[in-house]
């Protein structure tokens, strides 16, 4: 009982760590090739062809409240990372832009909830530590109904806001 004990806390505190360090330092990286940017921060969630190179894209952080570009040149080296959760890009969201165009712009959503009565989805983006979010409501045809920010349900208590 006691070994099994050990073992969960152990991998508790594994899973912990690998948390906190879920932050990704784009200070190194600066002429890595692709190949030692996977080694350092593993596999990116996607990657897309672009005219000039490439763009590596790695959501981290706890939650997701930070996902990050990294630019490829045509030869494969870093050129420019881009931290895009960010209230700037935030703003380039507009009525009937297009889900493909969201996911380009901002990545992988932290959350996507289905909406009842087959009315569309909603894309939530935490950005911040102090419980922030932007969503993105899109129809049925993929397109955006309304974007704005919000507060997650966990940072509500007793129906009221929480400053945590």
């Amino acid at each position: 009982m006691r070994l099994a004990l050990s073992r969960c806390t152990g991998l508790l505190c594994l899973v912990l760590l690998q948390a906190c360090s879920s932050y990704v330092q784009t200070d190194g990286l600066a002429g890595l090739g692709r190949a030692d940017i996977v080694a350092k921060l593993g596999p990116p969630e996607m990657e897309r062809r672009l005219d000039s190179g490439s763009r590596l894209e790695y959501p981290f952080g706890p939650y997701g409240t930070q996902t990050w570009f990294i630019y490829l040149d045509g030869v494969g080296r870093q050129q420019r990372a881009e931290q895009v959760l960010s209230v700037a890009n935030f703003s380039r969201v507009n009525v009937d832009m297009a889900q493909d165009q969201v996911r380009e712009l901002l990545g992988r959503p932290s959350d996507v909830q289905v909406l009842g009565r087959d009315r569309g989805v909603v894309w939530s983006y935490r950005y911040s530590a102090n419980c922030q979010w932007f969503q993105a409501e899109f129809t049925q045809q993929g397109l955006v109904r309304s974007a704005g920010y919000g507060e997650p349900p966990e940072c509500l208590k007793g129906g009221e806001k929480s400053n945590q």
